[in-house]
């Protein structure tokens, strides 16, 4: 055997579920191990620690807390999507010059923080980054449902849902087929991509601990319920060999949907010629703000967690200095978008670019648009210092900033473009109503009920991959 090979089957062995009895080879991952995770861990901790959440752990009172009003939310939800259907569209806010109104931007919002989990799990791991495994799991959880919340949104927003079966390319007697032309259409197809990418990239992931469930578990059904997820897996050589090779090929594969998927969500504004729409700058620019609030989410989601389940040890502040560090890079991104939209408002030499940046700014909407600046600009800054990155209080406010500084940023580009038309006769104000809000809220509490749940059932941090980062137990000396 090559040193090549001794080195690959030194970490599939560090990842075998040590439930399983099997002697473990020395980990000779040329990464450095214990980097990534508290002192005093070992095979056994690991796992002990992670599976009794799910197994044997308490269920913390704040996790019933959560749950209650998340699902309070999502009744919220249901009520106002079963009165749109009654009622219609007409319910919402929107108007003649704003046909795109809070289910756009909610939509594009979702999206955005959908990729994040893709991002760690995808790109890092190509990247050989040790630092994700603490947090890719509920990050691959969290894509899956922000996602599904997205989808929700342009399926309500087409006046008719029951039809939405059109925008698929079936085969119709009718001859009724999708305009392929229509982002709505380019939407479909990205978020479903997207989302069966994604699925099959979390469910392989979860394989191995899905294992390690099984082999843990007391009762009878909670052992069969694993083993039918877990599929036969036993942590043989050949699995671990062909397990790499699908994980590494779906990595592959979901790195390019990073950027596409948000790239053709950016082309349903920058196709048009509306003015403050089309520009080139979208793409890039859309892509970066979704890895600016995706990040941002799983900040605020990893903060609690590591609060509520005593996984300081797992979820360190080296995890959430280094999320802190791509806030800021990201951040600084997305202002060079909010420079680069100014200069072709002005270079363009265009009377409607130029009055459409000046109306962002000092229009009726010009308080938004200072608060944008305000939240996504100039709070991330405190980011520069060490200190600032090392405080968890610090970095959950900046991060919920974060958050609500890129809604606000899918309101400006969406709802200010739009309220002020080629013909003045045509201006309106947009005022969002009672049921755009609930709709809102209501997505809120369908992915936070989604991931309460995916907390209590299934583990939430990567048991075997958390594994290799265990530094080899020292010999004794002579």
């Amino acid at each position: 055997m090559n040193p090549k090979e001794t080195m690959s089957f030194g970490r599939l062995s560090a990842s075998i579920p040590s439930c399983l009895g099997v002697l473990v080879v020395k980990n000779t991952n040329p990464q450095p191990t214990g980097r990534f995770i508290g002192p005093g861990q070992t095979f056994g901790t690991v796992t002990d620690q992670i599976s009794s959440i799910v197994l044997t752990g308490r269920t913390p009172a704040a996790w019933w807390m959560g749950l209650a009003v998340s699902f309070t939310l999502l009744f919220v939800l249901v009520s106002a999507v079963l009165y749109l259907f009654a009622a219609g569209v007409g319910i919402w806010g929107i108007n003649i010059p704003v046909a795109w109104g809070f289910a756009i931007i909610n939509f594009v919002w979702w999206i955005g923080i959908g990729h994040a989990g893709t991002l760690i799990s995808a790109i890092l791991l190509l990247l050989r980054q040790p630092w994700r495994t603490s947090i890719n799991r509920f990050a691959e959880a969290m894509t899956l449902f922000a996602v599904a919340c997205a989808g929700l949104f342009p399926l309500l927003h087409l006046g008719r849902p029951k039809f939405f079966y059109w925008l698929i390319p079936y085969p119709a007697t009718t001859g009724v087929w999708p305009q392929f032309r229509s982002p709505l259409v380019w939407d479909v197809f990205a978020i479903t991509t997207y989302a069966t990418v994604s699925f099959l990239f979390w469910y392989v992931g979860l394989i191995p601990d899905l294992a390690t469930m099984r082999d843990f578990a007391r009762r009878k059904w909670v052992r069969m319920f694993y083993g039918v997820l877990a599929m036969g897996w036993r942590g043989s050589a050949r699995h671990w060999l062909r397990y790499e090779k699908a994980y590494l090929l779906l990595a592959g594969l979901a790195t390019p949907l990073v950027v596409s998927v948000h790239t053709v969500v950016s082309f349903d504004f920058a196709i048009s010629i509306v003015p403050g729409w089309h520009a080139t700058i979208f793409p890039p620019f859309f892509v970066a703000g979704a890895i600016f609030s995706g990040f941002a989410m799983v900040m605020v989601l990893a903060i609690p967690l590591r609060a509520w389940y005593r996984l300081e040890a797992f979820i360190t502040l080296r995890h959430l200095d280094n999320m802190a560090k791509v806030l800021l890079a990201t951040g600084w991104i997305v202002v060079y978008g909010y420079l680069v939209e100014l200069f072709f408002g002005w270079y363009s030499g265009s009377t409607y670019e130029a009055y459409v940046a000046l109306n962002r700014m000092t229009g009726p909407y010009g308080w938004l648009y200072w608060l944008l600046i305000a939240c996504n600009g100039v709070a991330p800054q405190v980011f520069w210092w060490k200190r600032a990155r090392r405080s968890v209080p610090l970095l959950f406010a900046v991060a919920l900033i974060v958050l609500a500084g890129m809604w606000l940023e899918r309101f400006i580009i969406v709802v200010v473009s739009l309220h002020r038309d080629f013909l003045p006769s045509s201006w309106d104000m947009y005022v969002p109503t009672l049921w755009d809000w609930a709709t809102f809220f209501g997505s809120l509490g369908l992915f936070l009920s989604l991931l309460f749940l995916f907390i209590r059932f299934l583990p939430v941090i990567s048991m075997f991959e958390m594994r290799t980062l265990v530094p080899p137990a020292r010999e004794p000396s002579a």
